[in-house]
């Protein structure tokens, strides 16, 4: 008999995950994800995208912001062998962790013990790694400190995003997971204590968001591409917020001050950015109050501007 499976995730990275249990034959008694949201200017009551895709495959579908007594009630009546959880959005309580017989075995963004947290990619990005996986762990009550059952490595190439990055893991990931719950259901699963240096990544704010012009420029990009999509990077002019969707390296421009824009226009229009080192091109740019936009397009536009300064 198929093992019993719970899944429990919330966005769109975890719906692959979602179909590989399904096109590998477990047989998935429910869906565990947060509830429906507002989205957009019209504030439209929205399903998660695992909500979404799970009412498609026609499972029962449990929306909890929490699992709280209501939800471990309605957890325990599906009566999974195991519930697999990826990018869930809220903590699993201790005395939830044993419904389950086999527990809750996650996927987790990054090779454990590094970057323990809910963004663990877009830390590697700022951080500079050269290299990140994915792991797959039995929950414990410690903050992503179980025992690890398989791990996958991926390269961070120099112009991955954070959202770059996490949808080639989320599918590489589903893979590691389907791999995982295969060997639980055939009794060969073996976790084993986490080992190496710990860091933790929490949830990145709009503050960690914003562009330190002093910074060097290698560092300042690694941000940018850090936190994009989400939660997307920004800087100040004229008293509104400017938001800098990507940005390329440009050490043979040294003569601007931190935050000094220089603009060019025609066919080689560029905004150009000091920064602590070298300066920055900015690639795409959002205005207050306007859409992203090639930088080229936006420094046409101020081509005879020279008092630009990012604060």
């Amino acid at each position: 008999m198929a093992l019993r499976v719970l899944f429990a995730g919330t966005p769109s990275v975890a719906v692959p995950s979602l179909d590989a249990l399904v096109r590998a034959g477990f047989d998935v008694v429910g869906v565990l994800t947060r509830p429906d949201a507002p989205l957009g200017r019209k504030k439209v009551l929205t399903p998660s995208p695992v909500a979404a895709r799970a009412e498609e495959l026609g499972f029962p579908v449990i929306r909890a912001a929490k699992v709280d007594d209501e939800a471990i009630t309605a957890i325990a009546a599906l009566a999974p062998d195991v519930a697999a959880i990826v990018a869930y959005g809220a903590l699993v309580p201790a005395r939830a962790l044993t419904v389950p017989k086999h527990g809750w075995i996650n996927l987790h963004f990054s090779l454990l013990p590094a970057w323990r947290g809910a963004a663990p990619v877009q830390h590697a990005v700022i951080a500079g790694d050269d290299v990140t996986g994915a792991s797959t762990f039995l929950l414990e009550a410690g903050l992503d400190t179980g025992p690890v059952y398989g791990t996958l490595t991926e390269t961070v190439q120099p112009d991955d995003t954070s959202g770059d990055l996490l949808e080639r893991l989320s599918h590489s990931g589903a893979v590691l997971l389907t791999q995982t719950l295969s060997a639980v259901e055939s009794g060969a699963a073996v976790a084993v204590p986490q080992q190496g240096e710990v860091s933790l990544a929490p949830k990145l704010t709009i503050e960690d968001a914003r562009v330190d012009w002093t910074q060097p420029a290698l560092a300042i990009r690694r941000r940018i591409n850090g936190v994009t999509p989400e939660p997307g990077a920004w800087t100040s002019w004229d008293g509104a917020r400017f938001k800098i969707g990507a940005a390329a390296l440009r050490p043979d421009i040294t003569d601007l001050r931190p935050g000094q824009v220089r603009f060019s226009g025609g066919g080689s229009a560029a905004a150009l950015v000091g920064t602590g080192s070298h300066a920055l091109e900015l690639l795409r740019v959002q205005p207050a109050g306007k859409k992203m936009m090639p930088g080229a397009d936006w420094a046409r536009g101020l081509a005879n501007r020279e008092d630009v300064v990012f604060e």
